[in-house]
């Protein structure tokens, strides 16, 4: 069904993030690395398991991207003042910036496009389905179906 709104929808958001994926730099983290990265650095320090939370990952699927993170110097660990046997997770300086150099390298690329692609009416139109994306994005109920 070309013309359903869900698939075109799917198709686009999928097809734009595999175009942002490929402006990536060179030797950043690994995709899985870089989300839990981001939300680290958005949401601040948090334990493993908010983590696996938050990044909607299985706690044994994040062992090796926080062994990524922290080899590289990423992010640091430590443990809980209120609870001695957790432990929390934080962004590293080195961290962010790796994170800033990512973020800014597909940032470029997607201001240079859609200067030169959209015109200005197309380009409010794209920023306000941003913001009705980011709240599909956030909706936590379920479908039954």
């Amino acid at each position: 069904m070309q013309n359903d709104p869900v698939e075109s929808i799917m198709r686009a958001v999928l097809a734009l993030g595999r175009r942002l994926r490929a402006e990536r730099p060179q030797g950043g983290p690994a995709l899985s690395a870089l989300g839990a990265l981001s939300t680290l650095n958005r949401e601040g320090p948090m334990s493993a398991v908010r983590l696996a939370e938050r990044e909607r990952l299985r706690p044994q699927s994040l062992t090796r991207i926080l062994a990524e993170l922290e080899q590289s110097g990423w992010i640091t660990r430590t443990r809980s003042e209120a609870d001695r046997r957790e432990t929390r997770l934080a962004v590293t300086p080195h961290g962010r910036a790796v994170l800033a150099e990512d973020m800014a390298a597909r940032g470029r690329w997607l201001a240079a496009t859609l200067e030169q692609t959209l015109d200005p009416a197309e380009r409010a139109t794209l920023a306000s389905a941003a913001r009705a994306m980011q709240k599909l994005a956030a909706y936590e109920g379920r479908q039954d179906g």
